[in-house]
């Protein structure tokens, strides 16, 4: 359930009971009393989760563990329902999670045997947790991700020991690694059902960005699995979903060079990813078009805001999370909702796999020192100071401890929060109290000296989904602002319960929708190409509210947005734009802010500095003539793979 009002803004989460809650008693007969068959209806819960139609009986119900052994080792304990010491693997046995995987990598240690963190897992660790699913009942997805330490679409660094490597060599390296492992959880009995060849492989694989050497290099990972695990299923992982076009790119280009493979993986966080319809379309089209079946890999919410371990989190502000509650019902809600995206591909659907829910502190924000001590000799946080000679750009800069556990299914403590439980509940549904989970938060935007209009009614979404309008008194109606800056207005709704309107004034713009919040963008003319070239919105961190312009192209290319002004007042204007995106090194390409009137033409670079590192272009001086005519442009021209976000564009008259 995800709710968006371009025309009320964020979203609040009401804390409480359900915000706050591990399980309440509703669930715990089902899954305690083994061998007896579990409830054909809706369960008295403390959470709310309506039923995915359809649902097969054999569908993944999958987590990500890999941190296990280093948080067990830095002393973290896990709970049963009823709060006594457990077993993690037998408490995620009994929420229905019938799939765990875990990610290996190389050689995550340095040269002295110290481990780089995020677990530590090498083949050896990899097998161990293996070994424990399996015994739980549980199949295991091996993620591979042909790395010494993390792989994303940023980062698919090769292996120390394959650095050197031609690239025939490497794949043939990757085909016989693939092997041993596999070989080596044979070995120990693990119950291996899918492979993955690589970990979100958008930009490359161990180090290979070559599309003919990163095909080579699935096909030596599914070799080698078709060899060890004849019956386990192979799967290529991207992520990104919401990039017009991507998944259909790549699914074209391993089907051109016959990558041998089953199951397209996604990663989908409600964070970055794009809409859930999106999700089910673009894995749609690849099941349908290539005849594969598709998982999502990675998905998580966050329960809260706080930190647990005094190392900070990826997500910690209000601002980053909006599309769900920030709640144990917010958490319910996303895992059921990428479930229902899943089924609603069809028959080539399989699963879901929540990513780290056992990533916990391994002790408080006041134990900061002790817990880095913790993170350093075992791994526990997700990178130790030893991955700096791996990785000195980013775990050698920002290593220390979790940057997940207000993401965890478990509470800070290790005993499991009801929304564990949301794979079971999506199969039957269930039923909890009625209870408010947000109340919508108003933002406006005005010009100086514009009187401002408050919304009357605000809506209130409650646990069961309903979103419902709610009468608002505002404490203080603000009128008109004199000066520009951000204000809030506070208001009460029946029953006590506070909502606040931000309100943003601008100084005066002469550009129409400036911000591309208004749902007419006719003012605008976008001319590119390129394969992303549009509007964006929910989830996206913008300069200005909720809506910016995202550009992208696997290929060179180029654009143009621009905006033709008529009526002005003759004389001296400023323009100005905010950017950011990928970090261009001289004479890859070029980005400028450009203004063309009657009287001449103006340009100014615009930086494109990294991501959210929003730089502000201005341009002084621009001479407006007789016939009160400018246009404003934002013009570019970018190599293969970058990309920005663009918004918040003024044209302002000097005296103002």
């Amino acid at each position: 359930m995800t709710v968006l009002s371009l025309n009320t803004g964020k979203s609040r989460a009401i804390a409480g009971g359900i915000a706050a809650g591990a399980v309440v008693a509703g669930g715990l007969g089902w899954a305690v009393l083994a061998g007896q068959t579990g409830p054909t209806g809706p369960v008295e819960a403390g959470i709310y989760v309506h039923p995915v139609a359809g649902l097969p009986a054999d569908f993944m119900n999958g987590v990500d563990v890999s941190s296990v052994l280093s948080l067990e080792e830095s002393g973290v304990v896990f709970r049963d329902w009823y709060g006594e010491e457990a077993d993690l693997f037998d408490v995620l046995a009994s929420a229905d999670v019938n799939y765990v995987r875990v990610r290996v990598w190389n050689d995550p240690f340095d040269a002295q045997g110290r481990g780089y963190g995020g677990g530590n897992v090498d083949v050896s660790r990899a097998v161990q947790i293996g070994e424990r699913a399996t015994a739980a009942g549980m199949k295991v997805l091996l993620d591979f991700h042909y790395s010494d330490f993390w792989a994303d679409p940023g980062k698919q660094q090769a292996p120390k020991a394959w650095e050197s490597l031609p690239v025939a060599d490497r794949v043939e390296a990757v085909g016989a690694f693939t092997a041993e492992a596999l070989q080596a959880m044979k070995d120990a009995g693990v119950d291996v059902g899918m492979v993955q060849v690589g970990n979100e492989t958008n930009n490359g694989v161990a180090g290979m960005t070559a599309w003919p050497d990163m095909a080579a290099a699935f096909n030596a990972g599914s070799a080698a699995t078709r060899a060890v695990f004849p019956d386990a299923l192979v799967a290529v992982h991207f992520t990104n979903p919401e990039t017009d076009g991507a998944y259909e790119r790549f699914a074209s280009i391993l089907d051109n060079f016959d990558v041998d493979y089953d199951v397209f993986a996604s990663s989908w966080y409600p964070f970055w990813h794009g809409s859930l319809e999106n999700l089910t379309e673009v894995l749609s089209h690849v099941a349908q078009t290539y005849d594969k079946d598709v998982v999502v890999a990675e998905v998580s919410w966050t329960h809260t805001l706080d930190d647990g371990d005094g190392h900070p989190n990826v997500i910690s502000l209000e601002a980053d999370a909006t599309a769900y509650p920030v709640s144990v019902q917010g958490q319910a809600n996303v895992v059921r909702d990428v479930m229902e995206a899943v089924v609603n591909v069809g028959a080539a659907g399989l699963g879901v796999f929540y990513w780290e829910p056992a990533w916990l502190p391994v002790g408080p924000p006041a134990a900061r020192a002790a817990n880095e001590a913790l993170w350093e000799q075992h791994g526990s946080g997700w990178a130790t100071s030893y991955a700096a000679e791996y990785d000195p750009g980013d775990a050698g800069v920002h290593y220390g401890g979790s940057a997940w556990e207000n993401q965890a299914l478990f509470d800070f403590d290790g005993a499991p929060l009801e929304s564990l439980r949301a794979f079971q509940y999506a199969r039957t549904g269930s039923t909890a109290p009625l209870a408010v989970m947000n109340v919508e938060q108003p933002r406006v935007a005005v010009q100086v000296g514009t009187e401002v209009v408050l919304p009357s009614t605000v809506p209130v979404v409650y646990n069961d989904g309903s979103v419902r309008d709610a009468a608002v008194m505002w404490i203080d109606e603000p009128g008109a602002y004199g000066e520009a800056g951000v204000y809030q207005v506070d208001g009460e709704l029946e029953g006590g319960l506070g909502v606040t309107a931000t309100v943003t004034v601008r100084d005066r713009n002469d550009l129409l929708n400036a911000g591309f919040e208004d749902d007419d963008l006719s003012m605008w003319v976008f001319d590119s190409a390129a394969e992303t070239f549009h509007v964006v919105h929910d989830n996206v961190p913008a300069a200005i509210d909720d809506r910016v312009v995202n550009f992208y192209d696997s290929a060179r290319y180029t654009f143009v947005l621009s905006q033709q002004v008529a009526g002005l007042a003759p004389g001296e204007y400023r323009a100005g734009v905010s950017a950011h995106g990928a970090v261009l090194a001289a004479g890859q390409g070029e980005v400028l802010l450009v203004v063309t009137t009657s009287e001449g033409m103006w340009s100014a670079p615009v930086a494109l500095s990294g991501w959210q590192v929003w730089s502000i272009t201005a341009i002084d001086g621009i001479d407006v003539g007789a016939d009160g005519v400018a246009t404003v442009a934002f013009e570019g021209t970018l190599p293969a793979g970058a990309w920005g976000f663009v918004d918040d564009f003024q044209l302002v008259p000097k005296e103002g």
